[in-house]
């Protein structure tokens, strides 16, 4: 049996009490170390499940599915996944290998920062398409994740957009060379993120004479570390994002619509960075 287990957000306690108990029976079992990261390192989950764990990472499980999948029809195998297994679509991939395989699995659910993120007190039914905002390079600077933002906005749906990381990413030297040199971890933070959207808006407005319905002054709201003790919510404006510091990752950002109801304005006043935001969640 192949199981696919969430660990939820927060530290290792998080795991569902079937999921732990599922953990210590089996043959094998990987942590998936590329899609997120728990705040908390491999040896503190180790200890915790008085266990050893596999690193899956993103080579593995893009590439080599099959080394994991290996005798999953005669062994228990476990597959460990920060938040919710469904909330990367590669896991949905190793479950269609899982199907065409015939070989038996089941789905531990557990929390993501895809239902968590209601934390800030936007209500989640209130959400439009999640978005994934990539880390720019000098000669790579994908847009086409504000279109989806704005999408969103037009219909005054909230907007979750989920951070980038890099995790044992290869080296443009490395690709070329067909060696194996990694880049140091990185992790996009939510100023970073202020930073791209306001790049962004600039452009655009440099091209177009069309009224934005985001501006500089728009309302966003920083989350970092969501689940874990020393989580980090505020809002502000947009460009006073840019120079917003939460500290450890991960991040997120996330887009109010363009009007809010009363009670998301009551609960996100607490978050307030200063008394201009108070004054715009009041009005």
């Amino acid at each position: 049996m192949f199981y696919l287990i969430g660990l939820g957000l927060g530290d290792a306690k998080d795991i569902t009490v079937k999921g732990l108990e599922i953990v210590k029976k089996c043959d094998r079992v990987y942590l998936e170390a590329y899609t997120s990261i728990l705040t908390i390192g491999k040896e503190n989950l180790e200890e915790f499940y008085g266990r050893k764990l596999l690193v899956a990472d993103r080579e593995l499980v893009e590439n080599n599915a099959d080394i994991i999948l290996e005798n999953a029809d005669k062994e228990d195998i476990a597959f460990l996944v920060v938040g919710d297994p469904f909330g990367a679509t590669t896991h949905t991939d190793l479950v269609l290998r899982l199907q065409q395989q015939k070989i038996k699995f089941q789905v531990i659910h557990n929390a993501s920062i895809i239902n968590a993120v209601g934390c800030c007190g936007l209500q989640l039914y209130s959400f439009g398409e999640i978005v994934s905002i990539p880390l720019w390079t000098e000669t790579w600077q994908p847009d086409s994740f504000y279109d989806k933002i704005l999408g969103n906005y037009k219909r005054n749906l909230h907007t979750l957009c989920l951070l980038d990381i890099k995790v044992k990413e290869p080296t443009l030297d490395s690709i070329v060379k067909k060696t194996k040199f990694y880049m140091p971890p990185k992790f996009m933070s939510v100023s970073e993120a202020a930073d791209q959207l306001l790049q962004i808006l600039e452009k655009k407005q440099s091209l177009s004479d069309q009224e934005l319905t985001l501006t500089h002054s728009s309302l966003v709201v920083g989350l970092a570390r969501i689940g874990a003790n020393d989580q980090e919510i505020c809002i502000c404006s947009l460009s006073k994002m840019r120079k917003i510091d939460l500290g450890l990752p991960l991040h997120c950002l996330v887009i109010p619509g363009n009007s809010l109801h009363p009670l998301e304005s009551e609960f996100l006043l607490q978050y307030a960075v200063d008394d201009k935001e108070l004054q715009l969640l009041k009005h």
